[in-house]
Parts: C-alpha cells; structure tokens; sequence
C-alpha cells in the first residue's frame, strides 16, 4: 500500500471511530447501506461531530468562532492547505469532490453552529426549526444525495425530518443543556406553558415544563408523520440515509416521554438503536 493510500485509510478509520464514539446513531445508519458508501457518510458525520464539540473545547465563544470560520473557509476553498492537517478535512472535501456535495448546504450547518456558542436562548419555535433544518436537515440532505437521490426529490423529507429530529434531541439532551445554562426550547413555547427558565436551569422538574415539551413533541410528531409518509415514495438506497427517524420515533413515543421528568435521560443502549434500525429497514419507508 503506498504512503498516500495508507493516510487516507488512516484518515477514514479516525472519522469512523470519531462517529462512533460521538454519534453512535449515525455511525449505526452506516451500518445499513452499501459498504463503499459508508466512508463519505462517516465523513459527513465526522464533520458534524467536530462542529458539535466545538463549544466543550473552548472557553469564550469567540475562540469557537474561529474554529468555526477555520470550516467554512475549507468549504469555501480558501484554506487549500489545511486540509492535510485533519483527518476529518481531508475525508470531508474528497466526499464533496466525489459526490459533487453542495458546498452551501456545509456552510449553513457550519453558520447554525454559531449558535451552539452562546448562552442567548432559543427566541421563538420558528427560529428553532430555522436551526433544526440548517442542522440535522442538511445532514439527511447531504446522506440523501450520497446514498443518490436527487436534491429537489427529497427537499420536503428532508425539512419534516430535520426538525422532528432537532426538536427529539433537544427534548432528551434538556440536561445536559440545563447544565450549561443553556436553552434550546423555544421561549414562545416555554411562555404559553408558563414554565420558567430558572426552573430549567436548576433542574426543577415541573407541570409547565412537562406542558411545554409535550407540546413540542406535538410538533416533532407532526413532522415525523410527514417525513415518513413522503419517503414511501422514495426509491433505492437513499431512503436509508432517514434510518435515524426510526430512532427518532421511539424517542417520541408516548411512553419515552412518560417519566415525568424531563431531567432524566432516556437514551437507549447502542444493541436497541442497532435493533430499532433494524426492524425499520423492514417497513416501506425505509425498504429502499
């Protein structure tokens, strides 16, 4: 093997256990497509995973915010020479260069991110599915078009799927974000509930708060019922690029969210997420 074939495989093994350990529910959807199409979706989710660790590696916002533009100026193609320093970097541009990757769809996740940075909170539910589509939207998007579907055919899956995933996991990560004072459920939604920020913060669990979520997981639900009623239309492998709805379904569910406090976590174990996926592959949305 030469030396370059030897750094790339390097470089692919490092994304793929970066995903794994950081993302298990994506590195898990890779598990269910092609074998030569799972390196430039660990790829792809590599990249989000070191926008999303961003803020726990920096101590002021603006020091993540030149970590941030660092990205956008490799999307942009300015830093030409950075990407030999990254393992994550040097898989991401050869996926976009293979796969002709929209390379505004990179930086509107990338400007999301901004957000991660801060402690302002989340001022209104439309702002937040703005997020989730400019989040986890252009995740399902870019695995969509990898796995070869055309944009356009998948454009309204892709938002519905977005924010029904966005809105799960700001439902389940609520403590950890609470930890951190920060707060990405929607202030509108809190304030129709009636539940206080400072009850949040301080990990009070109580019937407004519980109000508020039950309606966002309204919303999420509503949106999971649209994505998967347009994916039945969808033929070939790209529909498994949308395999984490199946998860995200569960986390939705009635009795997921039946603990009465928002505070305790309700991630499930590595063996049931591969299970859960699984049995989707089964259904009609997901068959491909």
């Amino acid at each position: 093997m030469s030396e370059s074939h030897s750094k790339a495989a390097d470089n692919a093994a490092y994304c793929a256990q970066l995903v794994r350990d950081h993302d298990f529910e994506r590195y898990a959807t890779t598990l269910f497509v092609s074998q030569h199409l799972r390196r430039p979706l660990l790829a792809l989710a590599a990249f989000n995973v070191e926008l999303s660790r961003i803020r726990d590696h920096v101590s002021q916002p603006l020091t993540g915010e030149i970590r941030l533009q660092w990205w956008r100026d490799l999307i942009d193609d300015v830093a030409r020479g950075s990407v030999e320093a990254s393992p994550v970097a040097a898989e991401l541009m050869a996926a976009v260069a293979e796969y002709d990757l929209p390379r505004r769809d990179l930086s509107r996740l990338a400007d999301a991110r901004v957000f991660d940075l801060y402690d302002d909170p989340m001022p209104s539910l439309a702002v937040f599915e703005r997020y989730c589509d400019d989040t986890a939207g252009r995740l399902f998007a870019l695995s969509a078009q990898i796995l070869g579907a055309a944009p356009d055919a998948v454009a309204d899956a892709v938002h519905h799927a977005g924010v029904a995933q966005g809105i799960a996991e700001a439902i389940e990560n609520l403590p950890l974000h609470a930890a951190r004072k920060q707060l990405y459920l929607p202030q509108d939604v809190l304030a129709e509930a009636g539940a206080m920020e400072a009850d949040i913060f301080a990990g009070r669990p109580t019937p407004q708060l519980t109000a508020a979520i039950g309606g966002l997981a309204v919303v999420a639900r509503e949106h999971l019922g649209k994505a998967l009623f347009l994916l039945r239309e969808q033929k070939g492998e790209a529909a498994r690029a949308f395999l984490p709805l199946a998860v995200v379904r569960r986390a939705l569910s009635h009795d997921s969210l039946a603990t009465g406090n928002p505070f305790t976590s309700q991630s499930i174990s590595r063996l049931r997420m591969l299970w859960t996926m699984w049995r989707a592959t089964k259904s009609d949305a997901f068959r491909g």
